[in-house]
């Protein structure tokens, strides 16, 4: 499936209009897609902080960049010994042994992979990169627009995934 049509770089309007572009992914929680149920159990396993604010821990959902020429990919991976683990996951276990493993870590499994033809280099603060946007919602959306108007209106959310 070609989800190249589900990344953007772009500023975030709902956080800052005048803000840097940012790297968002589109996550369909809907989607019957192994790796995309599997992204929508994790954000699910968020540590609450503040009222309504869930924290996702790096081991449990990362994003790595990676660049091949004119092309930028985004990787989301997960601790494939976390799919095993979870005892909530054991229903879904024949689905997530499917997903391949990452190969710049074989102890992560790729859980989705979605690349852009652009120029745009993630920023760097202090050795970290810039965090990928993922904007989780039910069903697929026509446009980006959509999805900010979705989020507006409290029907998608948006989990900031560490990267590397």
């Amino acid at each position: 499936m070609d989800d190249s049509a589900r990344m953007w770089i772009t500023p975030v309007p709902a956080l800052d209009p005048d803000g840097e572009p940012a790297v968002l992914l589109g996550h369909d929680c809907a989607s019957r897609d192994a790796g995309e149920r599997a992204i929508s159990r994790l954000l699910d396993r968020g540590h609450e902080g503040e009222e309504g604010v869930f924290y996702l821990l790096p081991f449990d959902l990362s994003a790595r960049y990676e660049r091949t020429g004119d092309r930028l990919a985004v990787v989301v991976t997960t601790s494939g010994q976390l799919l095993v683990k979870e005892p909530g996951y054991r229903s879904d276990l024949a689905d997530f042994a499917d997903l391949p493993v990452d190969g710049a870590d074989e102890d992560r499994v790729v859980l989705l992979r979605r690349e852009i033809v652009t120029d745009f280099v993630p920023a760097e603060q202090d050795g970290e990169k810039q965090p990928v946007l993922l904007i989780d919602h039910d069903g697929s959306a026509a446009s980006l627009a959509e999805l900010f108007d979705r989020f507006e209106a409290g029907e998608a959310g948006i989990a900031v995934l560490n990267a590397e």
